[in-house]
């Protein structure tokens, strides 16, 4: 286990389901980890360690050192949105690990975890589709000696969790927000703390996705879920039901309109 901080899980984090659909109030969910679930099953254990050997596959075939990956938790395909959940991808030696923040037990707290391909997978996905963006060599440099230290990118997690956190807020932050504030700290030496990385990221271009949510979803989340806040949204576009939050899918998107990683790579 790596010396790292406290807000640092080195393990297996079991039942990490990247996403989790709200029943009564269809709210998205991404990067959570609930507390009950059922036990997995032969098929999904069998499905999931087959999607992550094809995936390491086609990882060791792009001959990169570090990308973006994303799996599909639950069907979001209302919300216009792919991918649930993403983390960064790297090779340590001949094996490649995953380096990810997770939200803990439906709570308002999440963690940081490195895992292996396999665990990644391992949660009965909506699908058993992976995606991958490679970046540009250039940031795969930048990225790799972060994600391998933790301690580096420590100054970019906040503990606090809500799944649809404003992007241009600190209050909170969600697991795609704390993947893109990662990138954004190794691309800018300037950014030292999480609102120098949302300020480079407003400069190079990126565009959160705006959620269209009702005021009874918008309440029915907040009064249910210890996950969900919706504080950190400027009034005049939280009263109007326009939440704008981090997806995998704007951040592919962002990627690949910047120029800082190629296109999207399915793995079925």
């Amino acid at each position: 286990m790596d010396t790292i901080p406290s807000s640092v899980r080195t393990r297996i984090a079991p039942t990490a389901v990247g996403v989790a659909l709200c029943a009564a109030l269809c709210l998205p969910a991404w990067g959570g980890r609930p507390c009950e679930s059922m036990p997995p099953t032969v098929a999904s254990i069998t499905q999931g360690l087959s999607l992550a050997e094809r995936t390491v596959q086609q990882l060791d075939a792009t001959g990169a050192s570090v990308v973006a990956i994303a799996r599909v938790g639950q069907d979001l395909s209302r919300y216009n949105v792919r991918y649930s959940h993403m983390g960064w991808a790297y090779k340590d030696g001949d094996t490649w690990r995953v380096l990810h923040k997770l939200n803990q037990c439906g709570t308002d707290r999440s963690g940081v975890y490195r895992q292996g391909i396999g665990d990644f997978f391992l949660d009965a996905p909506h699908e058993y589709v992976a995606g991958i963006v490679v970046p540009r060599p250039e940031v795969q440099a930048r990225l790799l000696p972060r994600l391998k230290d933790a301690a580096i990118t420590a100054p970019m997690h906040t503990r606090r969790y809500s799944m649809l956190s404003y992007p241009w807020a600190h209050r909170y932050q969600q697991s795609n927000q704390w993947a893109m504030e990662v990138l954004a700290s190794a691309m800018d030496d300037k950014a030292l703390d999480r609102e120098g990385a949302q300020r480079w990221l407003k400069q190079a271009g990126y565009q959160p996705t705006e959620l269209h949510l009702s005021a009874l979803q918008r309440l029915g989340g907040r009064m249910t879920r210890a996950n969900v806040s919706f504080d950190d949204h400027p009034p005049e576009l939280r009263f109007t039901g326009r939440i704008r939050t981090v997806t995998v899918d704007s951040v592919f998107t962002w990627l690949q309109r910047s120029g800082t990683g190629g296109e999207t790579l399915t793995i079925r």
